[in-house]
Parts: structure tokens; sequence; C-alpha cells
């Protein structure tokens, strides 16, 4: 029924009314005292329903409109970075399934904690939502400072892109192959990796091979990926935890070793690097990701709006070539298939947590 039908209705119950009381014979005893208050019920009960449908005529107009000004989009990353080019890429798709503009803020910070807890506080009404990663939604949940919750301060949009990671090698580390890296990492304190920061989704990538592989890899936490890179080129570590885009040049310069990826299949830009499964480490797979969120209590067809925009624009191929060759692939989903992903994306990061703090028997 439409806001039409339903003031119909209003307007119906109300005319019942009057019929209802006009055909009321009341005793010719009662004095006009006496007929007073039920006068008043009558007009209340007419009064409120009025005023009800009314109000839900008026509000509900409000919400169709939507968007009826311009959208500011938190993007929790620095300018310049992997996530913000990914946001500009959809930004003016976005714009025309909308018709409003789409401002991007950078709110760096904290790995991305400083822009989610930005966004939480925006009233949840479409107008403020943000593009995060997967580090600041889904690793050490239960154990961070973090004043929000993913699970229950945010409503997901969508996921974006995603990119797995690799296992990279210096051209003067013995191993070539997954199986080699394997056999000398069974040795305590023979070699280590390195990565991107501890509690980062690299960290927890290398502690999730120690766990999976039966290895003992002094894992070394760098500010980052880039001097990771530089220290693996350089042979300063043996072994390094890398993203296809920081890792790709160097890979095709021959000045580092691609051991394996961390995806369920080969990935489109290093199509000749084989996956953890291939390589012998069966069910190994590691993501990471960016995804589109909005405030806790956005309502659900102001959801489905910003959802529709942001798949179409992922699934148009201009746009999914330009994200491919930031070294991601789109991701597509309903807001309830990506609550899904983050919920088994947090339960699969805070096993692998939970599995490093425990002491090795």
């Amino acid at each position: 029924m439409d806001d039409a039908a339903r003031f119909a209705v209003a307007v119906a119950v109300v005319r019942s009314c009057v019929c209802v009381r006009s055909a009321v014979k009341w005793p010719q005893q009662r004095t006009l005292s006496e007929e007073l208050p039920m006068r008043r019920v009558w007009l209340v009960a007419t009064a409120l329903v009025l005023a009800a449908y009314a109000s839900f005529a008026i509000v509900r107009p409000s919400l169709a409109a939507y968007p009826d000004r311009p959208i500011k989009l938190i993007v929790v990353f620095p300018p310049g970075g992997s996530s913000d080019s990914m946001a500009r890429i959809v930004q003016h798709f976005v714009e025309a399934q909308l018709g409003q503009p789409v401002i991007i803020e950078n709110r760096p910070g904290a790995g991305g904690v400083v822009g989610l807890e930005v966004l939480k506080k925006a009233a949840p009404d479409g107008y403020t939502i943000g593009m995060a990663g997967a580090g600041a939604l889904v690793t050490d949940i239960d154990s961070r400072q973090a004043s929000y919750d993913p699970r229950r301060d945010f409503t997901p949009i969508t996921g974006i892109g995603s990119s797995p990671f690799l296992l990279t090698a210096a051209k003067s580390f013995d191993g070539r192959t997954l199986k080699d890296v394997i056999a000398i990492g069974r040795k305590r304190g023979a070699s280590l990796i390195a990565h991107g920061g501890n509690g980062t989704l690299m960290h927890l990538t290398a502690e999730m091979f120690n766990q999976k592989a039966g290895t003992y890899f002094d894992l070394v936490p760098y500010r980052g990926m880039a001097p990771v890179l530089t220290d693996v080129m350089g042979g300063h570590v043996p072994l390094g935890i890398l993203d296809p885009p920081t890792a790709k040049a160097a890979i095709d310069a021959g000045q580092i070793s691609a051991i394996a990826i961390t995806s369920k299949e080969r990935f489109s830009i290093l199509p000749s690097v084989p996956t953890m499964t291939e390589a012998g480490l069966p069910g190994f797979e590691a993501t990471g990701w960016f995804g589109i969120m909005a405030p806790h209590g956005l309502p659900p067809d102001v959801a489905s709006k910003l959802n529709a925009a942001f798949v179409a624009a992922l699934k148009d191929p201009a746009i999914a070539d330009k994200i491919r060759a930031l070294g991601s692939e789109p991701m597509p989903m309903t807001s309830a298939e990506f609550r899904t992903y983050i919920d088994s994306e947090i339960a699969k990061w805070s096993a692998v947590s939970k599995a490093a703090a425990t002491p090795p028997k």
C-alpha cells in the first residue's frame, strides 16, 4: 500500500467515526454536560488518526528522495595510496548513479581506526559513509582499544576491492620453492619473515603461515610494506610478506623471488606465481580488502540505494579494469553478503591471533 492509499484509509476511518457518532441515539434524559466527555473522545481519536497518517505521508517521501544533497565519503587512509585511488576510481560513476556529488575526505590514522571512529559518530542518514580496510575492521577486535565494534556499530554496504599477499624471498635466500621454505622454517631460529607491522593482516598472514606449515620463523615488524620490499631487495631480510602492487615491479625485474601467492586462484597481474595450495600448503588463503561502510542504524532503503550505486560501478568494465590495474580485484556484494564476509573474517583472524598468543609446546 502506497502513501496515498494509506492517507485515503485515514480519511475513510475519520468519516466512519463521524457516521457512527451521528448514528448514536443518546437517551433524551442525558444532559449536555454528560455528553461532552464522549464528544471529546471522538475528537481526540479523530485528530490522532489524522496526525499519524499525515506525518507518515510527510516522512516517507523524504526517504524516497534520498539523496537530495552531497554525500561525504570518509577514506581512512592518506591521499595517493591504493585505497584512496580506488575511491576516486568509483567516485564519479557513483555520483552519476545517485545524482549527487560524492565528496572524498581523507581521515588517516592508526591504520584506519581514526576514520572509522569519525564514521561511527556520524548521523545514520546516508550522507556520511566510509571506505575502510580489513585491518581496521577485522583484526584484534576483542583486544584492541578502538572505541567501535564493527559487528554492531556499522552498516556494511559492499566490498570494493581485494588483494592477496605474496611470500617473497631475497635472491640470496637458499630456497626457491614453498617446500624449500617450509623445510628451512621447521628448524627453530633458522630464518625470519618481515611484515608490514604488528596487528596488520600481513603480520597475521605470517602468523598463519607458521601455524599451518608447522614452521618457526621469527616475525619482524616493519612500518609498512615499502621498507619490507627495500630490505628483501637488498638481502637484509630473507623473506617478506608483500602485496602484488608493492612487489610486482621488483618481481618483474628479477630483484626478488615470488614464492607463492595467498589467493584461492592465481592472480591476474602475476599469473606465473603459484597459489599456496598449488605450491604445497592446501587451503591457505589470506586477502586484504576494502569496503564501504555506513553508521549503524542506516535505513534499509538508503543502504539499498548506496549498494546499488557502488555495485553498478564495480561491474562497469572500465572501472573494473582500473581497479585491477592497481593490483586488486573488484568485490561487489550485497549488504547481507558483505556483513557475512566481515563476520567470517573476524572469526578467522581472531583464531589466528589467539593461536599466536599461545606459547608453542
